[in-house]
């Protein structure tokens, strides 16, 4: 066994420290709907189902977007290989996602707090074969015990920001231990590949990212007709997973449009709902309604604001073009890949690095898509509007180049098995 670094016996030290304070932070996040009260006890490492029989794997997902890029390893895993599997994730949003989509023979649990009586408690109960962490959640307690108990770990469809990078390269005895505990690290690109190399991974492929084999996003039918029919031939401008400082271009943007195209309806996604208000409080003389309060746009709405949960396959669906957000502000950018993959162009601004070889996949297919201003927003916006075979080419288009960067899928599912080979003649 490595010398633990002083970096780890220090948070060792203060997670223990800080561990009588957890349930009362639990019941506060509760209190606001940010913890699942009546399942609080995952949280404390105990679990609320019985270990199944057989070898199990277990899928660690921060939140809804790396547990649902996981999803086609977990259904091959569990139909093709009948394997028991287990999957964490730490947002209410995202387990609730879980329990609708995950196929009979897998198990949803919170993933514990990273204090070392949690983490110990959690890997005593379910004791999993090989663990699969997705993108870079990583919790020092949880992925150095489960190593120390013999679990074969990979990391997959792995990503690290170049903030994230550097901020690491401060700690490198301590980065070093925790990545040294993974067998495998399967990254998204050569970009990621450098800089996990660099921190200390011992074992670093290029495997691409796991969103490029999911399936297109869901939509119910009877709610897109709605849509549809609400909306009429009516011209769109569809800007999803908005943040903060987004919204400011893209409604001036919408104003530039409406001067050439007066019935423009304007949709805005934002990546948080809660900030549905704010949205509305920045539209100001605007027009504007709520999808959370249960109506339509109807012929006056100048702006949508679809502030709900799971429902952005609809919205992909009525637009030919969007705007994808996160990349006007520097958060890295959203999937690309979702509108793609319905037919739907591609718009963002210059900050895409947590997906940087979708977006210049489907960018070089599309010929256009990088947008830095309101004005060029509008002026792209107004040319697809205007030429509507430019903008179905460029949906198709948009398609093709999403549809080269697939294979993931299968590179995570060999690399598990490995593991779960290796772990058994261990």
């Amino acid at each position: 066994m490595a010398r633990p670094a002083l970096g780890l016996l220090a948070y060792r030290a203060a997670s223990a420290a800080l561990a009588p304070a957890v349930p009362l932070l639990l019941r506060q996040r509760a209190a606001i709907g940010k913890e699942n009260r009546a399942r609080s006890g995952e949280r404390l490492g105990r679990a609320s189902r019985e270990r199944p029989q057989g070898a199990l794997v277990w899928f660690h997902g921060a939140s809804v977007g790396e547990c649902v890029a996981a999803l086609p390893v977990i259904e091959k895993l569990t139909c093709a290989r009948r394997a028991n599997v287990l999957v964490t994730s730490g947002t209410v949003a995202s387990a609730e996602m879980m329990q609708r989509r995950l196929p009979a023979n897998a198990i949803h649990q919170f993933v514990p707090v990273d204090t070392p009586r949690a983490t110990a408690r959690f890997l005593a109960h379910w004791r999993p074969d090989v663990g699969l962490f997705v993108d870079s959640d990583l919790w020092p307690n949880l992925i150095i015990g489960a190593h120390a108990r013999g679990t074969r770990l990979a990391l997959i469809n792995a990503r690290i920001s170049e903030r994230s990078f550097e901020s690491w390269r401060w700690a490198p005895a301590t980065v070093k231990r925790i990545l040294s505990s993974f067998d495998i690290c399967l990254a998204q690109d050569e970009t990621f590949a450098a800089r996990f190399k660099a921190l200390g991974c011992p074992d670093v492929r290029i495997s691409g990212s796991l969103k490029a084999d999911a399936p297109p996003l869901a939509a119910d039918e009877t709610k897109l007709q709605a849509l549809r029919a609400a909306i009429g031939a009516r011209p769109i401008l569809l800007a999803a997973q908005t943040h903060p400082g987004e919204d400011e271009t893209i409604l001036p943007a919408h104003d530039m449009l409406r001067r050439s195209f007066p019935e423009l309806l304007t949709i805005i996604v934002p990546r948080h709902i809660e900030r549905a208000g704010d949205i509305e409080m920045l539209c100001g003389t605007r027009s504007v309604r709520l999808r959370s309060r249960g109506v339509l746009p109807d012929a006056d709405t100048a702006v949508y604001v679809a502030d709900t949960m799971g429902e952005l396959g609809l919205f992909y669906r009525l637009a030919r073009f969007a705007f994808v957000g996160g990349s006007l502000v520097p958060m890295g950018g959203h999937n690309p890949l979702e509108p793609a993959r319905l037919h739907c162009a591609v718009i963002a601004g210059p900050h895409v690095a947590n997906s940087a070889s979708a977006f210049a996949a489907i960018f070089a297919a599309q010929g256009f898509g990088l947008v830095h201003s309101a004005a060029e927003i509008s002026g792209l916006a107004a040319r697809l509007i205007a030429n509507g075979a430019e903008a179905e080419a460029a949906g198709n288009a948009a398609f093709q180049g999403a549809a080269t960067l697939g294979g993931a899928v299968e590179k995570t599912l060999a690399a598990t098995e490995t593991l779960l080979g290796a772990h058994a003649r261990a």
